[in-house]
């Protein structure tokens, strides 16, 4: 049977540390489980004050309300006591307990309860000890056992991770992500997961019964815009990220499209068939947006995301497959127009959920790193601007795309524009 753990909530502890020397304390508890939360705190025999534990729909917050315990101010020894005991799955007598308890203790007579004790002096008394100030116990007459504990930090998200990545400068950045089918809704999430302060979301598709096999969204948004349930989702999950939604269609909509490209520092294509990525590539290209286009090839054997620079020296899309024809390699983009499960007449996707949402992470990180090369963190520099991955490959692709082990990675460099590209050219 799993060990009780005691969540509490930051309000509760708030409450607990600047509340005098003891109070009593509600639980909310799942048997199933074997977990429970501070969900009300009172001052000494004063009226308990409610806790709330987020998000409302924590499983928790659908649990059953057991009989008060009890918090106690404590003394730092009784932290020190705690930690040996919990490592030792011990128990101190009631007698030390209550000696190491400031004011207030109640014995549990016959019966049991759940006390937490908040110890100020621990930082201190012993300073660099990593000991708590907040630790929970369970009661008896037989002595007082230790509790596993959980307090919410005050700080949660990204920013837990600020001195050791650069969480303001993705803070304060926006990506546009076009088609969030099962790559581009990959990508939502781990672009959502670096910290990126703001994703628009561009998709006019619903999500239905069949996208469920290879999509990150389940089936409780069966139905819904894709845009929409990603957007739930992340409020859920990571709600530091300021989702919008745009069901529009990037080819029949660019008109409305291409204003957004202004509030945006790059944009990320993962849009099925040819048209959604040329479209992609030129809007891209004429606001100076830097754009990274991701998608499998070869019926789901390759997986390749390509960064597109509106540099003078980097071609757009069309240009970078007209070189990859002319030095004899194969032109993937008509394959691209069926959707996953269908292919061409001769060549049925069988692409895998997982390798989609693979490449739709290695896009991820190519966007990130765009950014934050842009920012001024020379460690996030890409080797190319090209990546091959193989997830299915076969030796007899031609050059490039001659990987042979599933797993290889294989960057390539740009290539120039060609002469007259109409996206490239410069007025």
């Amino acid at each position: 049977m799993n060990r009780l753990l005691i969540l509490v909530p930051g309000s509760a502890a708030d409450m607990i540390r600047d509340s005098g020397d003891w109070g009593s304390v509600t639980m909310r508890v799942s048997d199933v489980e074997s977990v429970g939360y501070v969900r009300a705190v009172s001052v000494k025999q004063e009226p308990r004050l409610p806790v709330t534990l987020e998000p409302k729909t924590h499983f928790l917050n659908s649990g059953d309300d057991r009989g008060a315990g009890w918090w106690y101010r404590a003394k730092p020894e009784l932290h020190m006591a705690w930690v040996y005991l919990q490592r030792r799955q011990g128990a101190l007598t009631l007698d030390g307990f209550a000696d190491l308890v400031r004011s207030g203790f109640k014995s549990p007579g016959g019966s049991s309860y759940i006390a937490i004790t908040y110890a100020p002096e621990v930082e201190s008394d012993y300073p660099d000890s990593g000991l708590p100030d907040l630790v929970a116990w369970q009661v008896s007459s037989g002595g007082a056992v230790p509790v596993d504990i959980e307090c919410a930090p005050p700080t949660l998200g990204n920013a837990q991770l600020a001195g050791h990545w650069p969480v303001e400068a993705l803070a304060a950045a926006t990506a546009m992500v076009i088609g969030v089918g099962s790559i581009g809704g990959a990508v939502v999430h781990a672009l959502a997961g670096y910290g990126v302060g703001r994703l628009l979301l561009v998709d006019p598709d619903r999500l239905r019964w069949h996208n469920l096999v290879r999509h990150v969204c389940g089936p409780a948004h069966v139905g819904q815009m894709k845009v929409s349930a990603l957007r739930d989702d992340l409020r859920l999950l990571r709600p530091a990220t300021i989702t919008e939604v745009h069901p529009l269609d990037v080819v029949d909509d660019a008109d409305r499209v291409r204003p957004l490209l202004g509030r945006t520092d790059l944009v990320v294509c993962a849009a099925d068939g040819v048209d959604p990525r040329r479209v992609v590539s030129h809007l891209a290209r004429r606001a100076g947006v830097e754009a990274v286009l991701a998608c499998v090839l070869e019926n789901g054997g390759l997986g390749e995301v390509l960064r597109l620079r509106p540099w003078t020296d980097r071609g757009c899309l069309v240009c970078q497959r007209q070189a990859l024809t002319t030095a004899g390699g194969i032109n993937p983009e008509p394959n691209l127009d069926a959707d996953y499960g269908t292919g061409t007449r001769h060549r049925p996707m069988t692409a895998i959920g997982a390798d989609l949402h693979l490449v739709g992470q290695l896009a991820a990180k190519a966007t990130v790193a765009t950014l934050l090369e842009r920012a001024g963190h020379p460690d996030q520099r890409l080797p190319a601007d090209h990546a091959l991955l193989a997830l299915r490959p076969q030796p007899d692709w031609a050059p490039p795309f001659d990987l042979r082990r599933a797993g290889e990675l294989r960057w390539l460099p740009a290539t120039a524009p060609l002469p007259g590209c109409p996206t490239c050219e410069t007025a």
